[in-house]
């Protein structure tokens, strides 16, 4: 429907489909995604001109839209803690342990601006088929003492779209660096290991992500290396390749 629709309308105009259930969800290469009822699903149309510092770096919208799901919880006041945090390249996890949400980008570049689809879903109040944000939020006040009300899809997705908003203004204004500070705030692979090429492969550490969205490791004696996944393999941090 949108993909339909994106190029009929002003420019100006945001466009956003927002399922409460999903019966044929789609993951990354074609992976089924179970959309239960309880997890925000959207898919949201932007566009970003090529000539810009994000269109020059297309492949940083997922990180950029899974901070905004991250953010969109931990910037309520009172919920900074719940353990919600963000798996390179597009995943939602809590801490380090569970996948709650995913992000997907098609772009499709029309003369000198990308039309860029996001379809973005995670956990809000179903507990199934993992864990949910909801799940968090009891967790957090059985612990804290804290009485935290539970979140609803609709406002955690309006929250994820603005913040995306301002994240992205963030980018277009100074760079990789306006956003990257947030980021790392949020993800799970400080000083994680990582094998290269295959299993038995060479180890390496995670450093960061370099100005256009790659992992980048260290390797012992070699210095650090910009990386990307080999294949479609379920863990995007499985046998990860030097590109030449």
């Amino acid at each position: 429907l949108i993909g339909r629709l994106m190029f009929e309308l002003p420019e100006e105009m945001g466009l956003i489909a927002i399922a409460v259930r999903q019966t044929q969800g789609k993951g990354r290469g074609g992976n089924v995604w179970l959309s239960p009822i309880g997890c925000a699903l959207s898919t949201l149309h932007i566009t970003i001109p090529l000539h810009s510092n994000l269109g020059q770096r297309i492949p940083f919208i997922q990180h950029l839209v899974s901070l905004a799901v991250v953010e969109s919880v931990r910037s309520i006041p009172g919920y900074e803690d719940i353990d919600l945090r963000v798996k390179w390249p597009n995943d939602i996890y809590y801490s380090d342990l569970m996948k709650l949400g995913g992000v997907l980008v098609n772009s499709t570049l029309i003369e000198t601006t990308f039309h860029i689809l996001i379809g973005f879903g995670f956990n809000v109040s179903n507990s199934n088929p993992t864990i949910c944000i909801n799940d968090l939020i009891t967790k957090f006040n059985k612990e804290e003492g804290t009485t935290l009300k539970p979140l609803t899809t609709d406002c955690l997705i309006a929250r994820t779209v603005t913040v995306l908003e301002k994240l992205i203004d963030i980018f277009q204004e100074k760079g990789p660096n306006g956003v990257l500070p947030r980021y790392y705030k949020y993800w799970i692979h400080s000083g994680k290991q990582v094998r290269l090429y295959n299993e038995e492969g060479p180890t390496a550490w995670i450093v960061g992500i370099d100005d256009y969205g790659f992992l980048q490791v260290h390797e012992e004696g070699k210095g650090v290396e910009s990386v990307h996944p080999d294949g479609n393999s379920f863990d995007m941090l499985k046998n990860l390749i030097v590109p030449k």
